[in-house]
């Protein structure tokens, strides 16, 4: 019984420290070394451009919809669960949703683009063309 309330502290206490970091989207975070998953829809990035090297997983389809299992599996062949990684979409409400879920109920380490790449493209970024 002792052992069973000791593995329940141990994982409440990680559930507790599982924070999402939020951080503005400004061009020179494009510089630093984390990956970042853009979630916004195909005909988003093909509207705006994508940031440079970010990786395209579509979270919500144009109705609202999302296939967890199938983004799942793509952000795992992309990320650790323990590597630092970003997620950006046009404005930052999509990424702060995803984002907390993904950090509180699945434990990865994920940073909100706040602002997202609305934010980016208004200080000066220049996103590269969206190729399927």
């Amino acid at each position: 019984m002792l052992k069973k309330i000791i593995i329940g502290v141990a994982i409440l206490a990680t559930s507790l420290v599982a924070e999402v970091q939020q951080v503005w989207a400004t061009p020179e975070f494009t510089h630093k070394n984390i990956k970042i998953i853009d979630i916004r829809t195909p005909a988003e990035w093909k509207e705006t451009g994508i940031v440079e090297h970010s990786y395209t997983i579509m979270f919500f389809d144009e109705r609202g919809n999302f296939n967890l299992k199938n983004f799942l599996t793509r952000l795992n062949k992309i990320v650790k669960k323990d590597e630092p990684f970003a997620l950006i979409c046009r404005v930052g409400s999509r990424t702060g949703m995803v984002s907390k879920f993904l950090s509180e109920k699945l434990g990865y380490k994920v940073i909100n683009l706040k602002g997202g790449i609305t934010k980016m493209i208004k200080e000066g970024y220049k996103t590269v063309p969206y190729k399927q």
